[in-house]
């Protein structure tokens, strides 16, 4: 920028004398250049003050076991400040010394420019009297910050865990690079990827607080570990061949056959023989076999007993992927993704895979490698394509520890490829889909690569929640802060080996988290062993007990998954089984609701289930009572194909329990009408899995079907709500059958009545309590038929939809609403944040 001004100058224009003066004030610098009687100011430059100051800055959320720590030396570093940076319980403290302008540029990186995998979700700042320091350095990691100023809130006094992270693209490329000297190391890893949740035993995240403490590293990887220059500077699991654990091979018998990199070079070549082998990986076993060869598929689901239950499948590379589904850019995206979850995806016709991988089913789940010893397997082993499922027996817990492998998996497998690097608490693989209505991620079980990552809440607890969650598909959550923690994937606490799983979690978790509840949530149901856990926990800890409805906290967790304030909503709760107040078994809510309550305003009528807890898995005693209401006790001459697949004598024992009201509790149960439907049509009349008859209905639904059936709906008493009849659709189901319309047309027409009713009672609510707001919960959402249409025609319609995206709306997601519920019950008073 040039100025020219007069200065009233006396001399004349022609002396052409030169003065330059150098102004400085208020940060500019300013050259002023004057030539006779005119004044130049020919450079004009912005310029921080060049005082020292010292800045203290404290970092809460995911910043440890993701590099962050060398991230923050390097940037200061090449910004020429000094001081330390250093671990503590509250997540990562610095102090920084420098000039003013690169204390803010060095501020501006961590906070928005932060490691690829982690996540800053507080940063304070204070400043200190400087010190005049010569160097920057990592600290040992501390107990505390210190109590200084500018320190996290103690609200949210708990730093976040890394999930564990899938090998990286540069510790795969070492893999494979014969000049490496981890060439072929299966336990490679860097500060970008890695196990991390799996192996802490406590915070902060350091070496002596994982089970890597008991490998001491060599000079060439502490050299690394030292060195700021280098991707494992300051990586905890660093280790080579020379200092690492390592492989080991035993048979059936628990004999050992090798160790080291040719334990996994057998171990492929078993497995490609046709054998299963037993491997340990990142958070837990995985039974692994061939896909190719249907015997093994054949023998691993009779050892197993898994029923029909699908098993997921892990591939080389994403080509062999694309070879046996539809994969689109988003579920690619996924699969590659350092997440790496189970990707469930459509079956192509063309897919050669036997069909008992996934027996009658239109999906398959893949995954690819995230684990080293993965890439290494398809690297030594002829196959494409494995089975690599949970290492455990039905409804038990992945088999995560080595005494349980060699206790409980020589009847299943031939061989066990174990390690002698211990892992501190057993984590599933996690299964998601992408949704095509926004093609956005729907979690559908969350564990490895998302917990213990935290849900950010609305709102700040008061006091620490313990939410104990369901009985199926069970999830615990810790309410702290202004964020819940959710545990991983625990399963059915039906037996005492997932219980025993549940309580030494739980501990864990008080461990890392230096969590101490002071409220305890739990689900009304009083047989379940999470509520009789839940109230053991209360009366010994002498502690507030709060019961939360079931599809309350459905609710609830759709709301926290969106972010949702604290306001009402139209809530949509479809499922099997949930406790309503009175006792009574409910599975489909419409909702008033909000985090402190909620009103019912509509529901399905009560469904009779013949043998009680029985019908969930004989679902042809539903389908048997679903006729005999519909048509009393003429249902025999209905011609349904059910009725030529169960036995005279059973038939007539499920229609007098129906007719006499005996051993028969009512379920308003959206999951037990699919049930009936799926027997009715003869898609299914047993289920060897949870939710098979929903699942299979929609297997054979035909896509380009026509028409839908109706319900009635109709007022219950004054003062009541409105209760959805089953039963005119249930009689349309058998007219359309007897005139000889297929399973795959009758599966549409109801599955579209689901979508009919769900969108009027929504457009009621809508036009009663003018609620635009919907939000969709419970395990019918899994449906994607039935999430995907619902979305789209309330869309339609003019309302706002939530769904679920990184809890899952099935009970995994409970917990997290029991937590948000308990909080507003406690303290309805208190400010939304």
């Amino acid at each position: 920028m040039e100025r020219r001004i007069r200065d009233g100058h006396k001399g004349g224009i022609g002396q052409r004398k030169t003065q330059t003066h150098l102004l400085r004030c208020a940060g500019m610098r300013v050259q002023v250049v004057r030539l006779g009687q005119i004044i130049y100011f020919v450079r004009i430059q912005m310029e921080y003050r060049k005082e020292r100051k010292r800045a203290a800055v404290s970092i809460e959320g995911r910043v440890q076991g993701v590099g962050f720590r060398p991230f923050v030396y390097r940037l200061a570093v090449e910004n020429g400040l000094t001081g330390f940076v250093v671990n503590t319980p509250e997540g990562v403290y610095a102090e920084v010394e420098g000039p003013s302008h690169k204390i803010k540029e060095f501020l501006d990186r961590v906070k928005y420019h932060p490691p690829e995998h982690a996540a800053v979700k507080h940063m304070s700042v204070s400043f200190l009297p400087a010190k005049n320091g010569k160097e920057f350095r990592i600290e040992k990691s501390r107990a505390s910050a210190g109590g200084k100023k500018g320190s996290i809130p103690k609200d949210e006094s708990r730093t976040e865990i890394s999930p564990d992270i899938a090998a990286c693209r540069q510790c795969v490329s070492e893999l494979f690079s014969p000049q490496d000297r981890r060439h072929l190391f299966p336990f490679i890893n860097c500060t970008n990827c890695g196990p991390r949740f799996s192996i802490i035993r406590e915070l902060p995240y350091d070496r002596k607080n994982t089970s890597m403490c008991r490998f001491m590293m060599c000079p060439d990887c502490y050299s690394e570990y030292l060195n700021p220059l280098e991707r494992r500077f300051h990586a905890q699991p660093d280790c080579c061949f020379a200092c690492g654990p390592e492989y080991i091979l035993f048979d059936g018998q628990g004999k050992k056959k090798d160790s080291g990199i040719d334990a996994v070079r057998e171990a492929a070549s078993l497995i490609e023989k046709g054998h299963i082998v037993a491997v340990k990986g990142i958070g837990g076993y995985h039974l692994v076999c061939d896909a190719g060869n249907r015997q093994a598929v054949k023998t691993l689901r009779e050892r197993k007993k898994r029923g029909d239950k699908p098993f997921a499948l892990m591939s080389g590379d994403p080509g062999n992927v694309r070879m046996c589904c539809t994969v689109n850019r988003q579920e690619e995206e996924l699969l590659s993704s350092w997440r790496a979850p189970v990707v469930i995806l459509r079956k192509k016709n063309t897919c050669r895979l036997p069909e008992e991988i996934s027996p009658r089913n239109k999906y398959l789940g893949f995954f690819l490698p995230y684990a080293p010893v993965h890439y290494l397997l398809f690297h030594f082993g002829r196959f494409r394509t494995v089975v690599a499922t949970s290492a455990n027996m039905a409804d038990e817990p992945i088999v995560y520890r080595d005494k349980e492998a060699f206790e409980k998996l020589p009847g299943i497998a031939d061989y066990i490829l174990s390690s002698n690097r211990d892992i501190e608490t057993g984590c599933d693989d996690s299964v998601a889909r992408v949704e095509p209505f926004d093609k956005n991620i729907h979690v559908i079980r969350r564990a490895r690569g998302f917990v213990p990552e935290p849900v950010k809440t609305p709102f700040l607890f008061e006091e620490p929640v313990f939410a104990a969650g369901p009985n199926e598909k069970n999830t615990f959550s810790l309410g702290m802060g202004g964020r819940i923690v959710t545990s991983q994937h625990i399963g059915s606490l039906e037996n005492m080996e997932s219980f025993g799983f549940y309580r030494e979690t739980y501990e864990h978790f008080r461990k890392i988290f230096h969590f101490t509840p002071r409220v305890i949530s739990h689900d009304f149901h009083p047989d379940y062993a999470s509520t009789r856990f839940a109230k053991e926990l209360s009366a010994k800890e002498g502690i507030l007990a709060v019961g939360v409805q079931h599809h309350h906290a459905h609710i609830a967790s759709c709301m926290l998954d969106n972010g949702l304030p604290d306001r009402k909503v139209i809530g949509v709760a479809l499922d099997g089984t949930g406790y309503g107040e009175g006792g009574d078994i409910r599975g489909c809510e419409f909702l008033i609701a909000s985090y402190g309550g909620y009103e019912r305003y509509a529901w399905l009528d009560y469904i009779p289930l013949p043998g009680g807890d029985r019908a969930v898995k004989e679902v042809w005693r539903t389908g048997i009572a679903c006729l005999y209401k519909a048509f009393g006790s003429g249902f025999l001459s209905t011609g349904a194909p059910l009725l030529g697949r169960v036995g005279s004598k059973l038939m007539d024992a499920a229609a007098w329990a129906v007719e006499k009201n005996v051993n028969c509790p009512g379920a308003s149960s959206m999951g037990r009408l699919f049930d009936a439907v799926a027997a009715i049509t003869g898609v299914c009349t047993e289920a060897t899995y949870d939710a098979q008859a929903a699942i299979l209905l929609e297997s054979v639904m035909e896509p380009r079907g026509r028409g839908r059936y109706g319900f009635d709906l109709k007022q219950s008493l004054p003062g009541g709500g409105v209760v959805i009849d089953p039963y005119p659709l249930v009689r349309q189901v058998v007219e359309d059958i007897s005139k000889g319309v297929s399973p795959g047309v009758v599966s549409y027409r109801f599955h579209a009545a689901v979508l009919g009713i769900i969108t009027e009672i929504c457009k009621r609510i809508n036009k009663e309590r003018n609620i635009d707001l919907v939000v969709l919960s419970g395990g019918v959402f899994q449906n994607s038929f039935i999430l995907n249409g619902t979305c789209r025609m309330l869309a339609g319609s003019g309302l706002k939809v939530c769904r679920h995206r990184f809890l899952p709306s099935n009970d995994g997601g409970i917990s997290a609403g029991q937590a948000a519920v308990s909080n507003a019950l406690a303290g309805k008073d208190r400010p939304v944040r």
